[in-house]
Parts: C-alpha cells; sequence; structure tokens
C-alpha cells in the first residue's frame, strides 16, 4: 500500500539521495528537518538491499559527496499527478 505521500516501497531498495546537505539537525523537536544550508555532503536515506532490516527506514541517514557513484546509491523519480 502507498504511504501517506502516496509512494510506495520507500524502503530496502537502494539508499536514496536527498536535496538536504549532510549537518547536524537543529535541537529540539523538529518536523521534517532539512538539516545544513550548505556543506560537502548531500544526506542519502532508507538503507539498501545490503543492509539488515533494522537500517531500512527513512529515519536513518548518511551523507557522501554529490559525486559519489555506487550499487547502493540511487534516487527516486517522481512527477506531479495529473488531473
Amino acid at each position: 500500500k502507498p504511504n501517506a505521500w502516496g509512494l510506495y516501497d520507500m524502503h530496502g531498495n537502494v539508499w536514496e539521495w536527498c536535496q538536504d546537505w549532510y549537518g547536524d539537525y537543529p535541537s529540539g523537536s523538529a518536523t521534517n528537518p532539512t538539516g545544513a544550508t550548505s556543506g560537502s555532503y548531500r544526506v542519502y536515506r532508507g538503507g539498501c538491499w545490503f543492509n539488515l532490516a533494522g537500517a531500512c527506514l527513512s529515519a536513518i541517514r548518511d551523507g557522501s559527496s554529490p559525486e559519489a557513484r555506487d550499487i547502493i546509491l540511487g534516487f527516486r523519480v517522481l512527477r506531479s499527478s495529473i488531473k
């Protein structure tokens, strides 16, 4: 079934690149934090086929150079629905 945003199969295929720069989150409670405003590393999330199941969730994140290439990294292609 799709999640709350209508997306399917969010975790476990490949780590997914995110727009966010890797860095510390602001202290305190935050909804949908975006991390640092600049940096050298981009965030990737979600785990991959190489990880144990406990690492396959969107709360798990790491960062790497935007030029990094690996069989465990990818991205999700989305488009707006046509109505």
